[in-house]
């Protein structure tokens, strides 16, 4: 049985979802799954018409054209005509719960649209057990047996990273500037960290200008860095050197971030909302967001390296629970479930 996987995310700029299927692809293999993978280099992802294109044209036809049985929709998104059973990965309902700022048009395709659409999926997979919770809150009436929790691996590189003690300055915050990642609200804790500094990773959006004029407001300028979307090989060495990760999300449905920067044995500060306590599992500070000083101080301890020994004790357990094997393993259950036979390559 051969398994079609939509790798379109994968490409330009790859943030959490383009993370994810670089990590299954190799896994499915390695676990004996003929896993193709589908894409088209020439299509920029990040533009709705294209997406759209991809999504309801192409992908559909290129699943079809490939010999496969089965169709992994991997970024969140199902084709309206499909000629192939369809397993669907939700990492999050993110569109439906906190995205009213965006254009009516995203919010109806990745919301609502896509939404009646995992009504027919043969099989849904969250990421978390709070996006699975979210999704049946959404759909009352889906049989609960076909959503199942799979958590996403992180990358070996991350387990495997040659860490010191961190530079005692730099708090790094890792993901896409937007909205609900709220990066505003660590850039509000500068104020009372005087010797720290931030870095930000991630592609922007137009909340990048709120954020700078936040911090020329607050008098933090220059202490604030904007790096964009940076190379596997610079993220590594930011986790390698940073002194504390930051997490300030009001929404996730997953958290990367926070897996990443337990792999990596990196101190890890994340708010309390949404799937990101479940995720840090007890290994990372959790504080509420409403707590400013409770921020502050976590975030002044990791600086000064009292989480250090906290973080490098959780590494190993964190990246036995991230793990790319695990997942796939999970994952293989699924797709036979769904065929009802044999999925070996």
């Amino acid at each position: 049985m051969r398994i079609a996987l939509d790798a379109q995310l994968t490409v330009g700029s790859a943030t959490g979802i383009g993370e994810y299927v670089r990590g299954l692809l190799p896994a499915l293999r390695d676990a004996g799954i003929d896993a193709v993978a589908l894409r088209e280099p020439a299509l920029d992802p990040w533009r709705f018409d294209r997406r759209v294109l991809w999504d309801q044209v192409l992908l559909p036809a290129r699943a079809s054209r490939c010999g496969a049985s089965l169709l992994h929709c991997a970024s969140g998104t199902v084709p309206l005509v499909r000629r192939l059973p369809v397993t669907v990965t939700v990492h999050d309902v993110a569109w439906l719960r906190v995205q009213a700022h965006a254009r009516a048009y995203a919010r109806y395709y990745f919301g609502g649209f896509s939404l009646a659409r995992y009504r027919r999926c043969e099989a849904i997979i969250t990421d978390s057990a709070f996006s699975r919770a979210e999704l049946l809150d959404l759909l009352p009436h889906l049989e609960v047996a076909r959503v199942h929790v799979v958590a996403p691996g992180v990358a070996r590189e991350f387990a495997e990273l040659q860490r010191g003690a961190g530079d005692r300055r730099t708090i790094l915050v890792v993901g896409t500037v937007e909205q609900r990642k709220n990066l505003g609200h660590v850039l509000r804790m500068l104020r009372k960290l005087p010797h720290a500094c931030l870095v930000s990773v991630g592609p922007p959006t137009p909340y990048i200008e709120k954020c700078r004029a936040l911090a020329v407001e607050l008098g933090v300028a220059e202490r604030v860095e904007f790096r964009g979307y940076v190379s596997r090989a610079a993220l590594l060495d930011l986790y390698a050197t940073a002194a504390v990760a930051a997490v300030p999300s009001l929404y996730e449905g997953f958290g990367y971030a926070v897996a990443q920067a337990l792999c990596a044995g990196v101190p890890c500060v994340a708010s309390d909302r949404a799937s990101l306590p479940e995720v840090a599992g007890g290994d990372a500070r959790i504080v509420p967001l409403e707590d400013e000083e409770g921020w502050i101080a976590a975030l002044a301890r990791a600086l000064a390296g009292e989480e250090d020994a906290r973080a490098t004790q959780a590494r190993a357990r964190s990246s036995e629970r991230f793990s790319w094997t695990t997942a796939a393993a999970a994952m293989r259950a699924v797709y036979a479930d769904v065929s009802g036979g044999s999925i070996d390559g």
